[in-house]
């Protein structure tokens, strides 16, 4: 019943945030993340972050990483789903990883 509960508190913050008329983060905001990497479901060294500052469209990260929190708002938790480039550090070059992001903030 918790689980439903919280899906459905989760379902109306979206609805509620995009009945508002906000559509939510977008290129040029900066955008207040906490986030994880997961690597075949482990969480990977150096792949974790609180409070980080993220302007979103600045290309800081790995490509695909800041696209997909396009239209996030704040509280938002979202799966971030790349593929690290094949000239990056070997223990992740070439993978596909999942991070785990929560969207803290949002300064326009």
């Amino acid at each position: 019943m918790k689980k439903i509960m919280t899906a459905a508190a989760v379902a109306s913050m979206a609805f509620l945030g995009a009945c508002d008329g906000n559509p939510g983060a977008k290129n040029g905001d900066t955008v207040i993340i906490d986030f994880a990497g997961f690597l075949d479901g482990v969480q990977f060294p150096g792949g974790t972050a609180n409070g980080f500052p993220l302007k979103l469209g600045s290309g800081r990260f790995v490509p695909g990483f800041e696209e997909q929190l396009i239209g996030a708002h704040k509280g938002d938790v979202r799966d971030v789903n790349i593929t690290f480039p094949t000239q990056y550090v070997p223990e992740l070059a070439g993978k596909d990883v999942v991070f785990k992001v929560k969207v803290v903030d949002i300064i326009q």
